[in-house]
């Protein structure tokens, strides 16, 4: 069987082909450090994980990239306060680039301890968009020469109308025409978005003025640089498929005049209730919310590995209690089985190769974790398998379950 990834570009399930045989080059979009992430945003990155796991499992060698948002305007519709600046004035810090740096410091490195705790590999290259100004500087200039910009008042824009296949992603709103006529922020249409927002003053100097890369300029400059041109595999939540990726997507190939990431992999929301987890309503859970309750990230690991990834979840702590107890069953079993099997490492029993087919056919069916803990479950209940053979075969499981056996 062949690896097969659910393509949110085509809404297919396709067979992979890397574009360098054995190798897969992956960007996944990382955070932006104005805040602790929630459980929710947590999500993706142990998407990309999951991912990168089973990739590597299967034998390929990956090189993966996430960016850190430490700077850069606007959002999705270039408007409303920049997070990092919100984040000053929640802290009532001085409005000042050294202040961005400090505050981006920190929570880069409040992100980097939680998705350790989740057992998520940190990504090969955590680039910094305020550190990559050059390459973002570059790429609108390219984009200029080719006639994809205008300027306005506030911004250097990415003229839509000028790309034909814009929107390639799907999942747009439908503009109505007399809109489109209208200047909106200083666009020329609602879908225009910006490259460079200007600001007297605060920022960094540019061909056009002081001011800051826009949001999505970021992701396409600093994966290229790190990436190529055109690399295998992009990932991101489902909220970022709309606007920001096919912003990404207009941006990058106008510019390089190439493909982009051949597979899109978006992962769906968490919900908390009958809504979806986010900071912007208050309904949010931070992985200190767990400790509190002594519960163990890992619980919630494994409570996300028990949907496919592109089913919505819904959050409780009944249902995150559950998964802890699972977990706590399965690590006993670990344990039991060392004692029963009278032997010290796993090196001493054997990979079970026919259910380990079993769980490489569940993961090769768009990393379908659900099923493919189900196999290990049925494994664990095998009394036909050695107990030195089981316990090497979960533990083999988890070099892409990531459950910490």
């Amino acid at each position: 069987m062949t690896l097969k990834i659910h393509n949110s570009l085509t809404k297919n399930l396709e067979d992979f082909e890397s574009l360098k045989e054995g190798e897969v080059r992956m960007y996944s979009c990382g955070p932006t450090v104005y805040d602790r992430v929630h459980i929710g945003n947590l999500r993706a990155f142990l998407t990309s994980d999951l991912v990168r796991r089973t990739c590597e499992y299967l034998g390929f060698t990956v090189e993966q990239v996430m960016n850190i948002t430490d700077i850069g305007i606007g959002g999705d519709n270039d408007e409303g306060e920049d997070k990092m600046i919100k984040g000053l004035k929640r802290e009532d810090m001085e409005i000042t680039l050294d202040s961005i740096k400090t505050l981006a410091d920190k929570y880069t490195e409040q992100f980097k301890e939680d998705i350790l705790a989740l057992n998520i590999k940190l990504p090969h290259v955590l680039p910094r968009a305020s550190e990559h100004l050059a390459e973002q500087v570059e790429m609108i200039e390219e984009l200029e020469k080719k006639g994809f910009t205008y300027k306005s008042e506030d911004a250097i824009y990415f003229d839509t109308s000028k790309d034909e296949n814009y929107g390639k992603l799907g999942g747009l709103t439908p503009l109505d025409e007399s809109q489109t006529r209208v200047e909106t922020g200083g666009k020329k249409s609602p879908r225009d978005f910006a490259l460079w927002k200007f600001n007297q003053n605060l920022g960094y100097p540019s061909p056009w003025g002081q001011g800051f890369p826009g949001w999505h300029i970021e992701c396409s400059a600093m994966s290229q640089k790190y990436l190529g041109k055109s690399f295998d595999i992009h990932t991101g939540g489902i909220d970022l498929l709309p606007v920001h990726h096919n912003n990404e997507i207009a941006q990058s190939e106008n510019a390089c005049g190439c493909e982009f990431a051949r597979y899109w992999i978006h992962n769906e929301f968490v919900n908390l209730g009958d809504v979806k987890m986010a900071k912007s309503d208050g309904n949010i859970l931070t992985l200190s919310d767990l400790n509190e309750k002594g519960l163990s990230p890992l619980a919630y690991r494994y409570l996300l590995l028990q949907s496919h990834y592109r089913t919505p979840t819904t959050f409780s702590w009944e249902s995150l209690e559950g998964s802890s107890k699972a977990l706590g069953k399965l690590q006993r079993l670990i344990s039991e089985l060392f004692t029963l099997s009278g032997v010290e490492g796993p090196e001493n029993g054997q990979i079970d190769q026919a259910y380990k087919a079993k769980f490489v056919e569940k993961l090769e069916n768009d990393f379908n974790t659900a099923q493919a803990l189900a196999v290990l479950w049925t494994l664990a209940k095998d009394k036909e398998v050695k107990p030195e053979d089981k316990r090497t075969t979960i533990l083999d499981f988890d070099r892409v379950l990531g459950l910490g056996l």
